[in-house]
């Protein structure tokens, strides 16, 4: 049984924190749970989806975040509790519908789960989202430990009910992706049976009535907050320097004073409360500092609204030297870390940090060097993105009017870098791509001559493509748009997705099938296997030759859904005697361009060989080897 469902009250468990707020929801009497896939914010459904029978929920995995938070709406506006889950990118395309529920309120609960990115390790951007919450009129809290996570999300319920409006909860990637111990508290299982009132419609119009009623709201929150356990100060009565800190900024804060040895003279305020703020807290500990240091990621959200607070009330404060993002004193972009944080408080303070013996220092580098060679980000071995992408990459070069490949979000999104060829030129949102290429379709009106291609993935495909497709089609765009349908949702870890034949909870369900979709749009889509390669170079060439919107749909299963079940096509091998190495005349072709990682240079024999451990078999390699040195057999 998943941890997360354990009814076991007081006992302590080591939980991820996206685990911790998906128990948090349970907590609190959970009964819809939506959201789509998307890093780092995918454990929280797909743990309640894993427990969704035994629980009595419902969960799915929807098909963008607008809709995830309308399905959570529909079942908060009818008593329920519901929770939804996003990364910060999913927030703006939540949006639209967002910052009209604000205005209406709901009836039950809705906790809004965002988690933010800093560093941009698994996005485009490392947006913060927390300026939604002002914007929206939404309170909005931000756990710094793993316990705090659940409890802070059952807290958040509570806050929904009681003001009758959404409550935003804010992770970033240390607190959603690491572990920690968290005490379970007991599992409410009684859930209400879901009701709309219809005698009581929901209207964000007229606005002159709904928006005055949304900041009482928000007034009703903020006092909530005050006395919250979530905010806590630790330190002197009158620090040397006060930290202002929330989320994971707490945690490098601790560690960081600990190590320096700073206890008596720093004063440690953390705000789990972020908006609004706890202003009588926040002055009351203003009033004894002379330097504030703000330790947050990314934008200074924190340290913007304490200054404003700062400047209603500075006629009844002593003068502050205020240290954060606009001073320079923090990095304005970017993860905190403790390393970052513990050098940061030593230079302010003068107290030195424990150095690292230099001898260990240079046997952690020689470790390094020896066993962690550095590696580029590529596709995975067998990927049938880097097969497609050498298919358009060719044909592109066959066609020779310098055609324009717009890009997308999703595994493909490397197309932008050498492991792609460096073929995409834009990167942007979901469905993006499709939209740009469709825009750009129309200018041969006004003159120009380039063609117009685009990629997306299947999951992409039903989340932001459709209607940037339908658009394309409606003005007769001469654009070529490429499905690489990889039969998953594979950057976020496999979730379903419309075109899925099960959902969330693993039960069956319709396939909407993509091809269908394109020819009830009138648009006839050609479908092939990337990896036949000459004839996918002929047919994208074909295609870009042809006027108006035409769709290619290049399906191949991801390689690590088939490595899951054990299945190779070939077993490629590198036949000595004909691979003549540099002196091929291909300059290294396999290993210099196509850059399979099942692909080594054997420098001692200056010939190429297969890495059994990884090669998955495609056999595209022993397609392009122009010397038919790689030969595919069966495995």
């Amino acid at each position: 049984m998943p941890v997360i469902g354990i009814d076991a009250p007081g006992k302590e468990v080591l939980l991820m924190g996206n685990e911790a707020i998906a128990r948090g929801a349970l907590e609190a009497g959970l009964s819809v749970a939506a959201a789509y896939p998307g890093n780092p914010s995918s454990e929280i459904i797909g743990s309640l989806a894993e427990v969704a029978a035994q629980m009595g929920i419902y969960v799915e995995w929807s098909i963008n975040e607008k809709v995830a938070l309308e399905v959570a709406a529909a079942a908060a506006t009818s008593g329920l509790n519901a929770i939804v889950a996003m990364k910060q990118n999913g927030l703006n395309v939540a949006s639209d519908f967002l910052l009209n529920l604000n205005m209406t309120g709901i009836r039950g609960g809705l906790v809004l789960v965002v988690c933010d990115d800093p560093s941009g390790i698994s996005s485009t951007n490392e947006e913060d989202s927390r300026i939604y919450a002002k914007l929206a009129d939404l309170p909005l809290m931000e756990p710094a430990t793993f316990h705090e996570a659940k409890d802070m999300v059952r807290h958040a319920f509570e806050l929904s009910r009681k003001i009758g409006n959404v409550c935003l909860v804010r992770s970033v990637t240390r607190i959603s992706h690491a572990r920690g111990n968290v005490v379970l508290g007991p599992l409410h299982k009684e859930k209400p049976v879901p009701y709309f009132d219809t005698s009581r419609p929901l209207s964000a119009l007229p606005a002159a009535v709904t928006h005055p009623v949304a900041h009482e709201r928000l007034r009703q929150a903020q006092e909530d907050f005050e006395d919250s356990p979530f905010n806590k100060y630790r330190g002197p009565n009158s620090p040397e320097l006060l930290i202002i800190t929330c989320g994971a900024g707490w945690l490098f804060a601790n560690e960081a004073v600990e190590i320096l040895g700073l206890e008596a003279r720093i004063g440690l305020l953390k705000i789990g409360t972020t908006w609004p703020l706890p202003e009588r807290l926040i002055l009351s500990h203003l009033g004894s500092a002379s330097k504030v240091l703000f330790l947050e990621e990314v934008d200074p959200v924190l340290e913007n609204n304490v200054k404003s607070l700062y400047a209603d009330h500075n006629l009844d404060l002593p003068r502050i030297d205020f240290l954060g993002k606009k001073s320079g004193t923090v990095p304005d972009q970017g993860e905190l870390s403790p390393g970052l944080v513990l050098s940061i408080l030593s230079g302010l303070t003068g107290a030195v940090a424990p150095g690292v013996a230099p001898k260990y220092q240079a046997t952690a580098e020689e470790v390094l060097n020896n066993f962690c060679p550095a590696r580029s980000l590529a596709f995975c071995p067998g990927c049938p993105h880097r097969a497609s992408y050498w298919a358009i990459k060719t044909a592109l070069a066959l066609d020779g009017r310098d055609g324009v490949l717009f890009g997308d979000i999703g595994c493909y999104g490397l197309g932008f870098m050498p492991t792609g060829f460096s073929q995409a030129k834009t990167l942007h949102a979901m469905g993006s791509g499709i939209g740009m290429a469709s825009g750009f379709g129309i200018l041969n009106r006004l003159g120009a001559t380039q063609p117009a291609l685009t990629v997306c993935g299947d999951s992409t495909f039903y989340h932001a493509a459709i209607p940037a497709l339908i658009n394309a089609l409606h003005h007769k765009a001469n654009c070529l748009m490429i499905v690489l349908d990889n039969s998953a949702t594979a950057m976020t870890g496999f979730q379903p997705h419309p075109g899925s034949a099960a959902d969330a909870m693993g039960s069956p369900a319709p396939v909407i099938d993509i091809e269908q979709v394109c020819s009830g749009l009138g648009a006839e889509p050609v479908v092939l296997d990337p990896f036949q390669v000459q004839e996918t170079v002929t047919t994208v060439y074909d295609l870009l030759q042809r006027d108006g919107t035409n769709i290619l749909i290049l399906r191949q299963p991801c390689a690590l859904v088939r490595a899951k079940k054990g299945a190779r096509r070939y077993k490629v091998t590198v036949d000595p005697a004909k691979c003549m190495g540099e002196d091929c005349g291909c300059n290294r072709l396999c290993t210099r361009v196509f850059r399979c990682p099942g692909l080594n240079w054997d420098r001692d024999l200056k010939k190429t060989n297969i890495d059994e451990a990884i090669c998955a078999g495609c056999g595209v390699c022993a397609d392009i080897c122009p010397a038919h040195a790689i030969v595919k057999g069966n495995d």
